[in-house]
């Protein structure tokens, strides 16, 4: 029962820590622009640190707009409105960068999944003026546009990265930041909302919460009250039946963890995090492996138990090594704060430190009662064994 009230803070600390956190936004109203430019309204937006600059003329749809983001001499920023989504996959772009002269370029191509190349030409929506300018390790893109189908309410992608390909802007970062600088935006209220990023962000907080309590806290819990709580005599078969529901409260968890990242999965066509995927479909099988085997876990006796035993063990402590792996690369694709990713560590090896202590406080209660003659063969060694071997003395008492 230490075990179980002790996991509580653990789980409020992870919760916690998972939780989406805000992004802080610079301000935009002290940005002074080349040629003594003016812009009416402006928005900061809230990845990248980037603002955004404009001004609307009603009369023919058209609207004047300076992006601007920080970035060195070898990099690139990028703009652009997608009429027909709300990512990159039909997003009409500005890009900005040096070109191989070291000057200053601006550059316009429709970006798609079926062909991300950047290409040199024009968009679905006619572009008037378009310019950049480089100062103090800042790039701006000035652009005068016909908003499509003359809505002011329009979807739009902000971008910035070093890569190259051929003289031209080639990919950027898939994880943090740089996959949720989406937002919609009405150039005539100067109203702003991320909802698109925010609510993608928000699933991903989910996905991860779910799969960290799940598979990276509850069951390690799990596995700890079966191998050090059955040592004790007044424990059996209380330590039984907390281990499964313990797992079991896991595995449902789990499950739902698993089906927030395929449909995460299904929404982010064109990303796949490949190792991140393939652990986790791993994971998943073998925790289901795992719970139907409960169906068909031989009685103590049995001449099949002792290979039930061994199989049990084996697969369980690869489900907890590949969730706590899984997990870690989970924070790399989330990308928050290094001490989110500490404060997991923490929590890791607090669930460690006590599994040390039980550790020896079990072997010790074990040897003393072998001294003392013991002789009660279904507590006999540490977790029920006899001392012989870890998997043949778990005949008698195994999970």
């Amino acid at each position: 029962m230490q075990i179980q009230s002790t996991s509580l803070p653990l789980l409020l600390l992870l919760f916690l820590s998972l939780s989406p956190l805000s992004s802080s936004q610079q301000s935009c109203t002290s940005d002074t622009f080349s040629q003594n430019r003016l812009f009416s309204l402006c928005n900061s937006l809230p990845v990248l640190s980037s603002t955004l600059h404009w001004t609307y003329h009603p009369a023919n749809s058209t609207v004047d707009v300076a992006y601007r983001a920080p970035q060195k001499s070898d990099g690139w920023i990028a703009w652009a409105l997608n009429p027909t989504g709300s990512g990159m996959d039909g997003a009409q772009t500005i890009f900005a960068f040096h070109d191989s002269r070291n000057v200053m370029t601006t550059v316009s191509s429709p970006i798609t999944l079926s062909n991300p190349v950047v290409k040199n030409s024009s968009l679905s929506f006619k572009v008037y003026r378009m310019g950049s300018e480089f100062s103090s390790n800042m790039m701006t893109i000035y652009a005068t546009i016909q908003l499509p189908g003359n809505r002011t309410r329009v979807n739009h992608v902000w971008q910035a990265s070093n890569t190259f390909s051929n003289g031209l802007p080639s990919g950027h970062p898939t994880t943090g930041p740089n996959v949720q600088s989406t937002a919609t935006l009405d150039f005539l209220s100067g109203q702003s909302s991320a909802a698109a990023g925010s609510s993608r962000l928000h699933r991903k907080n989910t996905h991860g919460v779910l799969n960290a309590v799940s598979w990276g806290i509850l069951m390690p819990i799990g596995a700890i009250i079966a191998r050090y709580m059955r040592v004790f005599k007044s424990a059996d078969p209380a330590w039984f039946y907390l281990h499964v529901a313990c797992q079991c409260s896991a595995y449902v968890v789990g499950v739902a963890g698993w089906g927030t990242g395929l449909k995460l999965g299904s929404d982010s066509k064109g990303i796949t995090y490949h190792s991140h995927r393939n652990i986790g479909i791993t994971l998943f099988t073998l925790a289901t492996l795992q719970v139907f085997a409960l169906l068909l876990r031989p009685k103590k006796d049995h001449k099949y138990r002792l290979y039930w035993n061994i199989y049990h063990h084996a697969v369980g402590y690869t489900v907890i090594v590949l969730s706590i792996v899984n997990i870690f690369k989970g924070f790399d694709i989330l990308d928050p704060d290094e001490k989110w990713k500490h404060a997991y560590i923490g929590i890791i090896a607090s669930l460690g430190g006590i599994a040390v202590i039980l550790e020896v406080f079990t072997w010790g209660v074990v040897l003393k009662r072998k001294r003392a003659g013991g002789s009660d063969k279904s507590h006999n060694g540490v977790n029920g064994v006899n001392g012989t071997n870890g998997y043949g003395a778990r005949q008698h008492q195994g999970v």
